[in-house]
């Protein structure tokens, strides 16, 4: 039985690829950074009728050396998922430093380890800041990090995937490598952490978000980027790879439009131009994040090449916000 190391395993991401792998028959070991939430995973895999027999659950983080060979002795493949990711903490260290330590790290032990393939957790944030003006992406393209316009997610997510290419340069490739660069991730968790990409949803279908912004985003379904990082770990095609998600570009006034003709009423009724927009963001802290994104358009939904080269088939975006919007009322956070 073939092993597979996940790391972030409370992540959204993350566990939803411990949940896919073990129902495949893969044995599995996951990372998380504090015990007390193994019985969160153990009971969030067993109330989806996942068998959990087969999955391992160690204790260590992107910063620290320990922990890390006991939780990648006998595996075969790496997904490296685990990633600082927060809307709330606008310090560049949070993000940078433990994303670029915890490639460096992971792909040390898992040359150390002789992993067969890693699989890595990058964004379309590694894509989209490159200072080009333009509408359109691809995976040949880059974020530059010494942008000054680009945000610390961005950044962080930049400098650790060009870590992990380099690693690989420096160290005569020791394992193949593959990488995941999905746009906005929504859909259902499987806890009752929604994960901070299905906050965007959260605001508009809570009534948090009383008007739309002009705003547009990329939006995948986790399940369906569990289901690339799997492709691309089975796949010997998707070896040097990149892979841009995005099933589909959707703007908030297309969004809050699906939720109100589904029956959810918070949903706002009206849109307001950028002008508009950028002046009510002086009055609001979470609205404030988003001016640098209002009113433009940047998409790799023309990227076919994980369907290409992986086979994969996306559910629809309407379907994921959908479903993460019914989890949402079902959660009781409708007020």
């Amino acid at each position: 039985m073939e092993k597979v190391l996940v790391t972030g395993a409370t992540g959204f991401i993350g566990l939803h690829c411990i949940n896919q792998l073990l129902n495949q028959g893969y044995a599995v070991n996951g990372s998380l950074r504090s015990p007390e939430r193994k019985d969160e995973i153990f009971d969030a895999l067993k109330n989806n009728n996942t068998p959990t027999d087969n999955l391992n659950l160690f204790t260590f983080n992107l910063t620290e050396d320990d922990g890390w060979d006991d939780g990648m002795k006998g595996c075969d493949y790496l997904l490296h998922i685990a990633s600082p990711l927060s809307v709330k903490v606008h310090d560049e260290d949070f993000f940078v430093k433990p994303a670029v330590a915890g490639v460096k790290r992971a792909f040390k032990f898992a040359k150390k380890h002789n992993i067969k393939k890693v699989v890595l957790t990058s964004s379309v944030a590694a894509i989209f800041e490159s200072g080009e003006n333009k509408e359109y992406f691809d995976e040949t393209d880059w974020s530059d990090p010494e942008n000054p316009e680009i945000n610390h997610y961005a950044k962080s997510k930049t400098l650790a995937e060009k870590a992990a290419w380099q690693f690989l340069e420096e160290n005569g490739n020791p394992f193949e490598l593959a990488v995941i660069n999905p746009a906005l991730v929504v859909g259902p968790t499987l806890t009752r952490d929604l994960g901070e990409s299905n906050k965007a949803i959260g605001m508009v279908v809570t009534g948090k978000m009383p008007v739309a912004i002009p705003m547009q985003f990329g939006y995948v379904d986790v399940r369906d980027v569990a289901t690339a990082h799997i492709l691309a770990m089975q796949n010997t095609s998707s070896n040097g790879e990149r892979f841009a998600l995005s099933e589909k570009d959707l703007s908030y006034k297309e969004i809050a439009k699906l939720l109100k003709e589904n029956g959810f009423k918070k949903a706002p009724s009206v849109s307001v131009p950028v002008w508009l927009a950028k002046f009510l963001a002086n009055f609001n802290k979470e609205l404030k994040i988003t001016v640098p994104f209002m009113g433009k358009v940047r998409s790799v939904s023309k990227s076919t090449k994980a369907k290409d080269i992986l086979g994969w088939n996306p559910r629809s975006a309407e379907e994921s916000i959908l479903d993460i919007a019914n989890q949402i009322k079902e959660m009781g956070l409708i007020k």
